[in-house]
């Protein structure tokens, strides 16, 4: 569960001076900055990256410290509130409005970034009130992960494009319908087809918002906000009659696992696809590492189904910030100038990390995976289309558990998607500042 960051950083903006984080600096001292990340596979990568920086800079060093998910957020948040956060660090979408607002990030415009240079919604994503305030990362973007296996055992190739309507129309149910096989080997709609006994299953529908109902609502024509930093407005038509979708894939066509079975925590559904019980599961690419050398079958890459709107996908870009209080802020914004240009974006590309902010080195990916015997070019292809980021408002963070509850319950079938729909909103809206 992640921290509410508001309740604790309201009190950062009544914060003493800041301590600071690194030494003082000056004449021939040399600078000592903190650089704060949460993922241990990246981190080998960044000690290549931080090591190519004080080469160039030697009279800078650069601790990094890395934390787990959880911990990091809460850590960050006390360092906040007390004045010590790190000089350089990492943030997502959804923790950068409570964070921007209180005055814990500096303004990174300074360093004059070529901003056509990355991806659009990444820039988007951390631009608050017309100015950048977060050094352009790296993206992921979620795709349709498959068993190539099972889809040759029923006979069934992957479309070029899979499409889905409201109603239950296009290939992406007709598909699921074929994969999905109970243990006689009947499939919905089949005389005989036992929906209790299920042998492997077409797709899989569940309650993760990042990978599932956000990309259904913005497909059908929805919205999530009104606007960046604004209101939810997921409870219309729109929002509504995509939902449902995503519910009807369980309970009423039968072609996913059961919610009592994939209800987070979210490593559930993971395992159901790892265990080869499920054909197609959406996936962001950070996923890749912990799912490809893990599966005992062969593994496809295809892009989402095309929505009524057409095709919208969550894309989630990373950001490196400057701590707005930092005792070292010319070094930290020269340790950003260095993180925002392409030697270091180039190298967590090639060695397979991420997907880099700059668009023009993003197939280092690419090639990178496919050394790996993975099509990974279809998150590429993905990401030149429409895309959009998590919900980038205040509040989400503490708003994100009672969330999860509520369409929990509207996967179980105790909430209908309008009633669960207009209480997420409810709630959601009641936490926006």
């Amino acid at each position: 569960m992640r921290t509410p960051i508001a309740a604790l950083l309201g009190a950062a903006v009544l914060a003493l001076s800041a301590c600071g984080s690194g030494d003082a600096g000056g004449g021939s001292e040399k600078v000592t900055l903190t650089y704060r990340l949460w993922d241990e596979q990246q981190k080998v990568g960044y000690d290549k990256v931080m090591a190519n920086f004080e080469k160039a800079n030697p009279g800078i060093d650069v601790k990094v410290e890395v934390l787990p998910w959880d911990q990091y957020w809460t850590k960050l948040t006390a360092d906040a509130v007390a004045g010590t956060a790190p000089d350089v660090f990492w943030m997502q979408p959804t923790s950068f409005p409570e964070f921007v607002t209180k005055g814990v990030l500096a303004d990174v415009g300074g360093l004059k970034l070529d901003t056509a240079k990355y991806h659009p919604t990444v820039v988007q994503t951390f631009t608050y009130e017309g100015k950048l305030y977060g050094v352009p990362k790296d993206w992921g973007i979620v795709g349709l992960l498959y068993n190539k296996d099972l889809f040759k055992a029923a006979g069934v190739e992957m479309p070029e494009k899979l499409t889905w309507a409201p109603d239950g129309s296009g290939t992406l149910l007709e598909i699921a319908r074929k994969l999905t096989v109970d243990q006689n080997g009947k499939h919905p709609g089949e005389p005989g087809f036992d929906k209790d006994k299920i042998k492997t299953y077409g797709f899989a529908s569940w309650n993760h918002y990042q990978t599932q109902w956000m990309n259904w609502v913005v497909s059908n024509g929805g919205k999530l906000l009104d606007k960046p930093f604004g209101t939810y407005t997921f409870n219309d038509p729109a929002g509504v009659q995509a939902l449902q979708f995503g519910v009807d894939l369980v309970n009423k066509y039968n072609v996913a696992p059961p919610a009592t079975q994939t209800n987070p925590p979210t490593g559930k559904m993971t395992d159901i696809f790892k265990r080869g019980e499920v054909a197609m599961f959406p996936a962001n690419n950070a996923l890749l590492p912990f799912v490809a050398p893990e599966v005992a079958f062969e593994l496809g890459i295809a892009p989402m189904p095309e929505g009524p709107a057409g095709r919208a996908v969550n894309l989630n870009g990373l950001a490196e910030v400057v701590y707005a209080k930092s005792k070292n802020k010319d070094a930290a914004m020269k340790l950003a100038a260095y993180l925002a240009s392409e030697e270091p974006q180039k190298l967590m590309a090639d060695e397979g990390y991420v997907f880099p902010a700059i668009t023009s080195l993003a197939q280092g990916y690419v090639d990178y995976w496919k050394s790996k015997n993975l099509d990974v070019s279809p998150f590429l292809e993905e990401a030149k289309g429409t895309t959009f980021p998590l919900p980038v408002t205040t509040g989400f963070t503490g708003f994100e558990t009672k969330m999860v509850q509520i369409f929990n319950d509207m996967y179980l079938g105790k909430l209908t998607p309008q009633q669960a729909a207009d209480q997420a909103v409810a709630e959601g809206n009641a936490t926006v500042q």
